[in-house]
């Protein structure tokens, strides 16, 4: 089989045939260029309007990287035509297999696009011979398509979160539809302010902001600010997850500043190797750990009253009632308060400032988490 009848067969084009193709040879290797030309007495098409035109002029030859073959890379070569278009004025005509001023065909950035989701940019580009640009180029492409095709009816539930990228302080906020039937990515902005989330509800729409039932968010404030005035009418949650870690960031904060006191005062370093023994659940412990955290236990170090108070506040997340609950938390920030654990008296003062938040976990029936969205944060992270 012709690697033209090969090409007809995969990428076809109506008003254009493959006229030839020949194996060269170039400084980066051996290329396939399959040159094209129109069809006899098809007329070509404005690239703005897309209606027929009669021809202008002729533009040089000009080069487009198709889906490599047994590692040769492949273009197309053909020479574009010029149109007087009556509406657009002279415009270069329509090529089905490239978009604008790409040198890449659309298949190819398809291509390099798929590959960029099981592969690192850096990786699909070594493998395909390609630049980092190009694989850049074919994703941005995608996610351009995918944004302009994407299907937003029927959301009900979103969650918005940060991750931090690049050096320094730079973060993304990140947006999702958290819906039981579908969760996805919705949206991306760089930084984590109060005009990011906002640019998110402009393009999201005003309509869809007021049909929203939930809405899951740290405590950052702009974000609590934001969702207040474009989706007061949404149950806001800070759920269980971002909770807890902030309870186990204090107790960590404990921890370390305990064991450094234990070294200094020369008693026994009782608490090295401790952390995830105070940290993880113990449902999660080893035989090994569940040893050494029940002989800890036998000790009245700030630590381990520390791990108690997070372990008796896990209690919160089973209650059924908003009325109850709100009652526990009360009572658990008050005994917190008075246990002189700074890291842990900051937690329980911010348990209070976002009360009505918090209990708004127990109004959605625990039905919608923020952790989905930890979880698809994990995922572009790594």
């Amino acid at each position: 089989m012709q690697l033209k009848t090969i090409l007809n067969r995969v990428q076809k084009f109506k008003c254009f045939i493959y006229e030839s193709v020949r194996l060269t040879d170039h400084a980066d290797g051996m290329r396939l260029e399959a040159r094209l030309r129109p069809r006899s007495n098809s007329l070509a098409m404005c690239s703005v309007c897309r209606k027929p035109a009669p021809g202008y002029d002729m533009l040089p030859v000009r080069r487009f990287e198709f889906v490599p073959v047994w590692g040769i890379k492949v273009f197309f070569v053909y020479r574009p035509r010029r149109v007087d278009c009556r509406d657009c004025g002279v415009k270069v005509e329509h090529m089905p297999w490239v978009k604008g001023k790409s040198h890449r065909t659309v298949a190819y950035e398809w291509f390099l696009a798929r590959w960029a989701k099981r592969l690192s940019w850096k990786e699909v580009a070594e493998a395909f011979c390609t630049s980092w640009e190009s694989v850049f180029r074919s994703v941005e492409m995608a996610v351009t398509w995918g944004r302009t095709h994407q299907d937003l009816f029927g959301i009900q539930a979103i969650g918005v979160d940060e991750i931090k990228w690049q050096r320094g302080h730079n973060y993304l906020t990140l947006v999702y539809q958290i819906d039981e039937h579908s969760k996805r990515l919705l949206w991306v902005g760089e930084k984590r302010t109060v005009k990011t989330l906002l640019r998110f509800f402009q393009w999201f729409g005003t309509e869809r902001s007021h049909a929203l039932r939930y809405a899951c968010t740290d405590m950052w404030r702009p974000y609590l600010k934001v969702i207040a005035k474009k989706a007061s009418q949404a149950i806001h949650i800070l759920d269980r997850f971002h909770i807890m870690a902030h309870i186990n960031k204090a107790i960590d904060e404990v921890r370390a500043q305990e064991a450094r006191e234990l070294k200094t005062q020369g008693y026994e370093p009782v608490l090295t190797k401790s952390r995830w023994l105070l940290l993880k659940r113990p449902e999660n412990l080893t035989e090994q750990q569940e040893s050494k955290l029940s002989e800890l236990l036998h000790y009245n170090l700030r630590s381990i009253r520390s791990y108690l108070l997070k372990e008796e506040f896990q209690f919160f997340w089973a209650y059924q009632s908003p009325y109850w609950a709100g009652k526990f938390m009360d009572k658990w920030c008050t005994k917190t308060m008075r246990s002189k654990i700074e890291p842990m008296k900051k937690v329980a003062k911010m348990l209070r400032r976002h009360r009505t938040l918090l209990l708004n976990w127990f109004k959605a029936k625990g039905q919608m988490s923020s952790g989905v969205v930890e979880g698809f944060n994990t995922n572009i992270i790594s």
